[in-house]
């Protein structure tokens, strides 16, 4: 799990991907790169979420998969993680249910991120450092990049900024010292998701992008 730290970690959304399956996002995004994917249907009953994380699994081949909130899915499926937050199971009883699994956290504040880093997370998303309507956070003011740049020097662990995160956005956040970046809609909604994918993939690594 270690070498797929950092980069872009993408976030699906069904509703918000153009009628495209959850899988093909996935297959596209990781053969652009992306390291980490989460699959956050929250809405789905257990027995959909557990084929479609198998389905994603199939698909996305060189890319670690993670779900949103179910540790025993992440176990049924074989993930190598949850993605977990302030109403969750707590991390760290998750991480003594398994201790092999990669765990994230959503943090919204400098001490809730510590805290998340202090009971056993491996990473975290910090947000909304923008204006959005996707990252789960939509009632909070956005954070700003000078908050994720205090938060990315109190941490020990990996920070990925979440939020109105966009190409161009890119440079600004990982000179500020996230790790990565975490996207929704720059993916799932765009037309050309490999391309999308892979200029943010490539920018996240500092390269030039290609047209």
């Amino acid at each position: 799990m270690a070498g797929a730290m950092g980069g872009v970690y993408f976030i699906t959304d069904r509703r918000r991907s153009m009628g495209r399956p959850v899988a093909q996002l996935a297959a596209e995004a990781a053969a652009a790169g992306v390291g980490l994917i989460q699959v956050r249907e929250k809405d789905l009953p257990t027995r959909a979420l557990l084929e479609l994380l198998r389905e994603v699994q199939a698909s996305a081949g060189g890319a670690e998969i993670l779900v949103n909130d179910r540790v025993d899915l992440a176990l049924a499926a074989g993930c190598a993680g949850v993605h977990l937050g302030a109403t969750t199971l707590p991390v760290a009883a998750a991480r003594k249910i398994a201790p092999g699994l990669c765990i994230g956290y959503s943090a919204h504040a400098l001490d809730e991120a510590r805290r998340a880093e202090a009971d056993g997370a491996d990473f975290v998303t910090f947000s909304p450092i923008f204006k959005t309507d996707s990252s789960g956070a939509t009632n909070l003011a956005p954070q700003g990049v000078g908050k994720l740049a205090e938060v990315c020097r109190a941490l020990g662990i990996p920070v990925y900024a979440l939020g109105g995160v966009t190409a161009g956005r890119v440079p600004t956040l990982i000179d500020a010292g996230a790790a990565g970046v975490a996207v929704v809609s720059a993916i799932t909604e765009a037309p050309d998701a490999a391309t999308a994918a892979r200029k943010l993939v490539e920018l996240a690594r500092g390269a030039s992008p290609r047209e």
